[in-house]
């Protein structure tokens, strides 16, 4: 896309581009729009409930407002479920479809319908990353605070996925960042595990403690040292620095005595190594086992630069 979009500014096209990308989505979902309607004309004479339901949760993924309405005149529910267990509201939310969801919650779906697994309209567009959605659920009354699979919120779920203005307005409408799912984490655990500096920065400022310890006596500092493999490393260093700077104890232990610095000698995470090497930890220490950050890595290069001197 980027080279594509260099090749336009060097003719001079970069706006009539952008234009046609812009409305492409939109016209494939006409398309869309019409198959569907068709397929949905054939069987309109004696349409089964199952077959209206389904037609309605097609509709609800594509953002098929007008036959959405039709089939809800045809008799199509809002109470149906797919195998998940997940109404239409939930199917349109999670597809980013505002003017859907406007139309279900004014035909009297349950905003805070949860599936199988929990999750509620709002849990999955927040776990989807859809901005706009979240804020009608919100303004709508939607629940900031339940909880989806594994007792995780809606803010913990916009935490993962790096959201900051989701985070914020979920926030501000009284999510409460220190909540701890049934796995031990927090918000700013997920954050600082993926590399999100700035979702980090939010959660700290709104008074999370940067030395709360979580599952297995595990701190921030230490999630984001053994940070999880699609993070960017820079992110990562990023977020380590700023939780140093608000003053994260760097030699904390978790429950089996391993330190920051352990734990991302034994992933091979040589730039957090780095990271807290330059800002002191200790290499010296062991951990319940007796093993040193440099008897956990399997790198010679980094096994020799956390070499250290027994006391």
């Amino acid at each position: 896309m980027s080279a594509y979009r260099l090749q336009l500014a060097a003719s001079g096209a970069v706006l009539v581009a952008s234009i046609a990308l812009a409305t492409t989505p939109a016209l494939a979902n006409a398309k869309v729009c019409r198959s569907q309607e068709q397929r949905f004309d054939q069987i309109e004479r004696d349409p089964t409930s199952i077959e209206i339901n389904a037609a309605l949760f097609s509709a609800a993924d594509k953002g098929c407002t007008d036959l959405a309405r039709k089939l809800l005149n045809k008799g199509a529910s809002l109470d149906a479920r797919d195998r998940l267990g997940a109404k239409p509201l939930a199917r349109a939310a999670v597809a980013g479809e505002v003017e859907m969801v406007t139309l279900f919650l004014d035909k009297g779906a349950a905003i805070d319908a949860q599936n199988l697994d929990g999750s509620s309209a709002l849990y999955q567009a927040a776990e989807n990353g859809r901005l706009p959605v979240v804020q009608l659920l919100i303004e709508r009354g939607a629940n900031v605070s339940l909880a989806g699979r594994s007792g995780i919120t809606p803010l913990s779920a916009a935490a993962y996925m790096g959201s900051v203005p989701i985070v914020e307005l979920l926030m501000q409408k009284g999510a409460d960042p220190k909540t701890v799912d049934t796995t031990g984490k927090t918000a700013i655990v997920y954050a600082a595990g993926r590399g999100f500096p700035a979702v980090v920065r939010l959660l700290l400022d709104h008074s999370v403690d940067v030395n709360a310890r979580y599952g297995n006596d595990l701190t921030a500092l230490m999630w984001a040292a053994g940070h999880s493999d699609e993070a960017g490393v820079r992110d990562v260093v990023e977020v380590m620095t700023l939780l140093l700077d608000k003053g994260a104890h760097i030699d904390d232990a978790d429950n089996r005595g391993r330190t920051a610095l352990m734990i991302a000698a034994e992933l091979n995470h040589a730039a957090a190594v780095d990271l807290l090497i330059a800002r002191g930890a200790d290499k010296s220490l062991k951990d319940k086992e007796g093993k040193r950050a440099s008897d956990l890595t399997s790198l010679t290069a980094l096994r020799d630069k956390l070499a250290a001197n027994p006391n």
